[in-house]
């Protein structure tokens, strides 16, 4: 039951009911309700300021768990850098050196990206840095990935022309050291079995009995396989590519045909005296861009440190040669 106010009136000697009129009943409900309204809003501002609300302390853990999984992709990210710069040095230093190719510059392989800002969608927001600088890393990542990439797949045509390479030059004796009878004469000044005059040999004569199977000593192509070279008899030219010609002379008969492609170590004749020789042996030259060189600095496909020093030491006698 609501309370009565009364309010004596001096005038009447009696006490009287205070009416509250419309309008301040009005007033004061306004001025309750926007004290009401104010009181709510401060509590509400107040308290999301020291309190979460249950979506915000959701959205809070996905950025904590943003910042932690970027933070995990650039400790991965230093992680295959470590291991790509040691690619990179390894790169550098051993198998270009190797292959003989030219370093890649640091500047080429750490080049970044000109032109438009292509990290300027990531501006704006809390942490953008951090979004940005990830990016930047990742993408000049995978740009030294690509560069790394390439220069192996250089680095593998050049190895695989070393192989061809390593497989062609003349790397062998041609005769097996088991058949000779001995090295008879050396490149180098020698005296000529029919002049007497001393005058350049320009081979390697190994002394075996007629039949005595010879070998390519590198895989080429049979360039001559006849008897229409001045001296030199029944004789094979293998090419070897690269400027490498090999030359076996005074067969006695051959086991290969012209064009026939061959490998180091294959049956391409037999030793004989045909030409101008004194005696069954094989003369033996190498050929580099059309000049005749040592056959001397090519067997160590085949000879021991001990045999290679016993031939060198005959091959430097100057002793009379078998042609």
């Amino acid at each position: 039951m609501a309370k009565v106010k009364y309010y004596y009136d001096s005038e009447t000697l009696s006490y009287r009911k205070i009416r509250r009129k419309k309008r301040t009943t009005v007033k004061y409900a306004l001025a309750f309700m926007l004290s009401s309204a104010l009181f709510a809003f401060t509590i509400v501002i107040g308290g999301s300021y020291f309190f979460e609300s249950p979506k915000e302390r959701e959205l809070s853990r996905e950025l904590e768990n943003m910042e932690l999984q970027y933070d995990l992709l650039n400790k991965r990210m230093d992680d295959a850098i470590a291991v790509l710069q040691n690619i990179e040095e390894r790169d550098n230093a051993i198998y270009r050196l190797y292959f003989e190719a030219n370093p890649i510059p640091e500047e080429q392989r750490r080049a970044g990206f000109g032109g438009i800002n292509r990290y300027k969608k990531f501006e704006g927001f809390d942490n953008s840095a951090l979004i940005r600088e990830s990016n930047k890393r990742l993408d000049i990542l995978e740009k030294a990935i690509v560069v790394q990439s390439k220069s192996l797949d250089e680095i593998s045509i050049l190895a695989k022309d070393k192989e061809n390479f390593l497989e062609a030059i003349p790397a062998i004796q041609p005769v097996n050291n088991e058949n000779l009878t001995r090295m008879a004469s050396g490149y180098g000044y020698r005296t000529d079995p029919f002049t007497k005059v001393r005058k350049f040999h320009y081979g390697m004569d190994f002394t075996a009995p007629r039949g005595t199977p010879i070998y390519a000593s590198g895989d080429g192509i049979i360039k001559r396989a006849d008897n229409s070279s001045s001296g030199y008899g029944k004789h094979i030219r293998i090419d070897h590519g690269y400027g490498y010609v090999s030359l076996y002379a005074h067969l006695y008969k051959y086991n290969v045909r012209i064009n026939q492609r061959v490998k180091r170590g294959d049956l391409i004749g037999f030793i004989g005296s045909t030409g101008r020789s004194e005696a069954p042996h094989l003369h033996y030259e190498v050929f580099k861009d059309g000049e005749r060189i040592n056959p001397i600095n090519f067997y160590y496909g085949n000879l021991s440190a001990a045999e290679f020093s016993d031939l060198l030491q005959k091959a430097s006698l100057e002793n009379q040669s078998l042609d």
